[in-house]
């Protein structure tokens, strides 16, 4: 079975462009590039990566493309580009045209103002072009957007889209509602994929335990089953709480009653799918 990582960055980490690695997540203020990645990768077993973007720039995106054409184990990059701007077709033939690499698109939406930017008309006139494209959008919220997203979705039924980090549940406080109810009801969409990824850093980074994790994982596996789940470390930004072997083995021990079919699904085939790889 190969083992596809769906989630995870690179960076040349400078304060300036990286404000968001604050005091907590210090142990990963510094670079991250393809060789560190490829080393955790040979440990844990991991065949093949997603590269997904951490910069809200254009001038990034270009670079992981850069990286994805250097290094064959980078299977695809989801990137950031102008969703808003009127000319964001002609951007995303142009990335498609340089790079075979790009598989999607995202935005930072978890850290708008406006809780409802992805329902803005120009945002959405954006996503529209993706579809057509070939493109998969990587939906990237806290809890509190989730019924925002739900509509959003709905306005773009034939669209692949990629929940990031399970919408990053409250784990830290122990809370399930209005989550689990709200992610039951996106999950009803069956264009809605789900990255099991990203949930140990919501919980307390030193002192989590596999008890507090498992609830919200079987509330995704239940809602979307493993037909619509994948694997995904969100490295480096794990690395505060867990190393990438343990996060894995975690995982698989999850999966390990589920049929060899469905394991594999979480563990790669579903990220092939979503994201055309």
């Amino acid at each position: 079975m190969e083992i596809i990582d769906a989630h995870h960055h690179f960076w040349r980490y400078t304060p300036k462009e990286y404000p968001w690695i604050g005091d907590a997540m210090r142990s990963v203020r510094r670079d991250f590039l393809p060789a560190e990645l490829e080393r955790d990768m040979r440990t844990a077993s991991i065949a093949g990566v997603v590269s997904v973007q951490a910069r809200q720039t254009l001038k990034e995106t270009r670079w992981l493309l850069e990286l994805a054409q250097e290094h064959k184990f980078i299977r695809g990059v989801v990137g950031w580009v102008p969703l808003t701007e009127p000319g964001v077709a002609g951007i995303l033939e142009e990335l498609q045209a340089a790079s075979a690499g790009l598989r999607g698109v995202r935005h930072v939406l978890q850290d708008e103002p406006d809780d409802r930017f992805m329902l803005r008309e120009d945002f959405n006139r954006g996503v529209s072009t993706l579809q057509r494209l070939g493109l998969a959008y990587d939906i990237l919220i806290l809890e509190r957007h989730l019924p925002h997203a739900i509509e959003f979705v709905d306005r773009h039924p034939n669209q692949r889209f990629v929940l990031d980090h399970l919408a990053k549940p409250r784990i830290q406080e122990g809370s399930m509602e209005p989550w689990r109810t709200l992610i039951r009801e996106l999950a009803r969409r069956p264009h809605v994929c789900c990255k099991v990824s990203g949930i140990v850093t919501e919980a307390d980074l030193v002192s989590w335990t596999e008890a507090q994790l498992r609830p919200y994982f079987d509330v995704v596996l239940e809602a979307f089953g493993p037909s619509r789940l994948m694997f995904g470390s969100d490295w480096p930004v794990c690395l505060t709480a867990c190393d990438y072997p343990r996060w894995l083995t975690l995982v698989q021990s999850w999966i390990q009653p589920l049929s060899a079919g469905e394991r594999g699904r979480i563990l790669g085939e579903t990220a092939v799918e979503a994201y055309r790889l």
